[in-house]
């Protein structure tokens, strides 16, 4: 993505946080024909090991088939964002913006096809985002689950290139009071800018 040294975050701390706390990702590879083939899909982040993020799709859907034939793709995951307006500079000769935090990650795609490597890695899925749910999915039978699991193609996707970019108007400090002030009053992504605000120490002049 295009991304001015002023936005680079330079400590991955922030990716993962941004990974955690934003799992829908988009996984973007080609097709058969050479376009890309975007799924929306939660993944689970593991740092054992290297950098590794977890996810499935629907059998049914040919992305795995495509993942299979060429290992490589791009998984994005988009933050908070929100529209910031030219109102918040001390003078008139600007221009509206929209502020937002992104990840980009390269990855090499290992398919999970074993049954029990499978279950393992959806129960750390369901760690996420419902832990109680993993009793459930254990008292629901070995024939219901062995239908379920073979109903989805699970991967690993190896990061081997990691972009984080958080466009929060760092070169323009005579914004930041403002444009913070403006943020916290906003809707819940703006709030949340606001809050980044504070983690990244932009508090203006």
């Amino acid at each position: 993505m295009y991304l001015p040294p002023q936005f680079q975050a330079k400590d991955s701390v922030h990716a993962l946080a941004l990974m955690r706390e934003h799992p829908f990702a988009s996984m973007i590879s080609n097709d058969d024909a050479g376009l890309p083939y975007v799924t929306h899909l939660p993944l689970h982040v593991q740092e054992e090991g290297g950098l590794v993020l977890l996810g499935h799709v629907a059998r049914p859907n040919p992305h795995w088939r495509y993942l299979q034939a060429r290992p490589q793709a791009l998984v994005t995951f988009l933050g908070p964002h929100a529209y910031m307006s030219p109102k918040v500079y001390p003078d008139l000769f600007r221009v509206p913006t929209w502020n937002y935090l992104a990840v980009h990650c390269t990855v090499q795609v290992t398919l999970v096809e074993e049954p029990a490597a499978k279950d393992a890695l959806l129960k750390k899925l369901i760690g996420d985002h419902e832990p109680p749910y993993a009793e459930q999915w254990r008292g629901l039978g070995e024939a219901f689950a062995h239908k379920m699991l073979a109903g989805i193609v699970a991967f690993e996707l190896r990061v081997t290139e990691l972009q984080c970019k958080l466009k929060l108007n760092q070169h323009r400090p005579e914004a930041h009071a403002a444009m913070k002030a403006a943020y916290a009053a906003g809707d819940e992504d703006a709030q949340a800018l606001a809050a980044w605000m504070d983690k990244l120490g932009l508090h203006g002049n």
